[in-house]
């Protein structure tokens, strides 16, 4: 058995999909009502959204796979990053929207890897920072991306539905 990554394409997008929800359930889904999830999943996580991010040039999908199966993700959007960021804002930023892993899998080296991959590419197309938001309770994915050089710039917010969760926008200096 192998890991294998790969750019994900319009016909990853139910897969994809499907792989997104069960990971996020998995990391954070008792934190939320079901309705909350359910209107999150509809509106971020759907294989239509996916499929519409495949399909836009700005936006770069990696995909780490083992006999076929999705095991992690991330996806990176080139050219947006949070308003929210204190100033000065970077002038060509790259955020680093998604980055999931299959449960049981911590400390494989599959969000390293993702890591790697999203930073190359940002700093391939020019960012001068990769930016991310990270939820203020999960303390073990703050320890990782500080490891990998990211520091808390900023507190901001994310909603899933109606529920508003404290987030920490995390920055990566690519210049």
């Amino acid at each position: 058995m192998s890991m294998e990554l790969r750019l994900a394409g319009p016909d990853d997008a139910e897969r994809l999909s499907a792989f997104a929800r069960d990971a996020f359930d998995a990391a954070f889904g008792s934190l939320y009502r079901q309705q909350d999830l359910a209107s999150f999943y509809a509106g971020s996580r759907s294989a239509e959204t996916y499929r519409r991010n495949l399909s836009d040039p700005a936006v770069r999908t990696a995909l780490l796979e083992e006999d076929g199966a999705i095991r992690a993700y991330a996806l990176l959007i080139l050219g947006r990053g949070f308003p929210e960021r204190p100033q000065p804002h970077p002038a060509r930023p790259a955020l680093l929207s998604q980055l999931y892993c299959a449960g049981g899998t911590t400390g494989q080296g599959l969000g390293a890897s993702l890591l790697d991959w999203a930073t190359a590419e940002a700093r391939d197309w020019g960012a001068d920072a990769l930016q991310l938001s990270v939820y203020s309770e999960n303390h073990g994915a703050q320890r990782f991306y500080r490891r990998h050089g990211f520091a808390h710039i900023a507190d901001i917010h994310y909603w899933v539905g109606t529920h508003r969760d404290d987030e920490y926008l995390y920055e990566l200096p690519l210049g």
